[in-house]
Order: C-alpha cells, then sequence, then structure tokens
C-alpha cells in the first residue's frame, strides 16, 4: 500500500472523525490538524472567508499530516494536497447520540479538538446538520470519493467495525 502522508477525515458531526483522526495519527506517526480548532475563534466566531481560506493553504505545506473537519466550502484548499482521502460514514441516529454525548461530557468548557473559549454547545445548526447529512451532504461527499483518481487512496468506511478493521489493518502493516 502506498504510503499515508497527508489524509483527509470527512464526516457527519459525530461521525467519530476526530477520534479517529488521532488514532490515526498514532499509527502512522503523523501530527493530527483538527479544522475546527483552526476556525473558530473565542466564542465561536467565524473567521472571514479570505483568512479562512489563507490559514488552510497554510496548514497544507506541511509534509505530513492527518486533517479532519468538513468545511465543504473550502475543500478545494485542501483536496489537491491529499493523497488520502477518509469518509466516515455513520447511521445519523448514531452521530445524534453522540453529538449529545459529548455535549454532556464538555459541559461549559472547550473540547481538546475546538479552539479555547468555545464551551461545547448543541443547537439547532448541529442538530440539523446531522439530521439533514445523509441526504444534503453524503451524496457530494460519494460522488467526490467515486471521482477521485489515482493515486489518492480512498477509503469509505461504514460504521465503527470498518473503522476498527481499518486500524487494524494498519497497525499491521506499521509494525
Amino acid at each position: 500500500m502506498k504510503a499515508m502522508r497527508r489524509v483527509l477525515i470527512f464526516g457527519s458531526m459525530g461521525s467519530g472523525k476526530s477520534t479517529l483522526a488521532k488514532r490515526l495519527g498514532a499509527v502512522l506517526n503523523l501530527p493530527v490538524i483538527h479544522l475546527d480548532s483552526h476556525f473558530w475563534r473565542p466564542n465561536w466566531v467565524e473567521p472571514d472567508r479570505e483568512t479562512w481560506r489563507a490559514q488552510q493553504r497554510e496548514l497544507v505545506q506541511a509534509s505530513e499530516w492527518i486533517m479532519d473537519g468538513n468545511y465543504s466550502a473550502t475543500l478545494d484548499e485542501r483536496w489537491p494536497y491529499a493523497d488520502t482521502v477518509i469518509f466516515v460514514d455513520q447511521p445519523r441516529l448514531l452521530c445524534l447520540w453522540r453529538v449529545v454525548k459529548r455535549r454532556m461530557m464538555y459541559h461549559g468548557r472547550s473540547r481538546p479538538d475546538l479552539a479555547p473559549d468555545c464551551p461545547e454547545k448543541l443547537d439547532r445548526v448541529a442538530f440539523e446538520f446531522v439530521w439533514t447529512y445523509p441526504k444534503k451532504r453524503r451524496p457530494t461527499m460519494l460522488k467526490r470519493l467515486a471521482e477521485a483518481k489515482p493515486p489518492k487512496l480512498v477509503f469509505h468506511l461504514r460504521g465503527d467495525a470498518a473503522i476498527e478493521q481499518f486500524l487494524d489493518d494498519l497497525s499491521q502493516i506499521a509494525a
């Protein structure tokens, strides 16, 4: 298998992108970039579009990384640099449960994969994102994956068992 040096991870909120990124980073010994921690400013303030694009152009210049997060409006800044793309495809209700669980776990404080001063919240926007993901965003991602050309590696991981198998397989190869 070709070496994975620049990996993009996508999926719904609550799908396990950040967890997979951390675990994959440990297996491959690669730095992990959580895009949420770069996007959000304190108190959930969004950067302007050009600032965010410029920040991503800078992030992708590193020779090695695992990057998790969607941000489809600026995917064109990251996609060409990735040698590997992973789509974490989880059931909607599981994603919703994980988002609610995360909200309870980090009540009143920021998650480790978020910027400081962004206390965990669960609002209507987050709920709608997860609920509409299968019909609104998933088809676009599947199309993009289908159109990805070699030498880009593409993995469509459907469910936790597929994620575990993927990590086990990589661990055996990396050992």
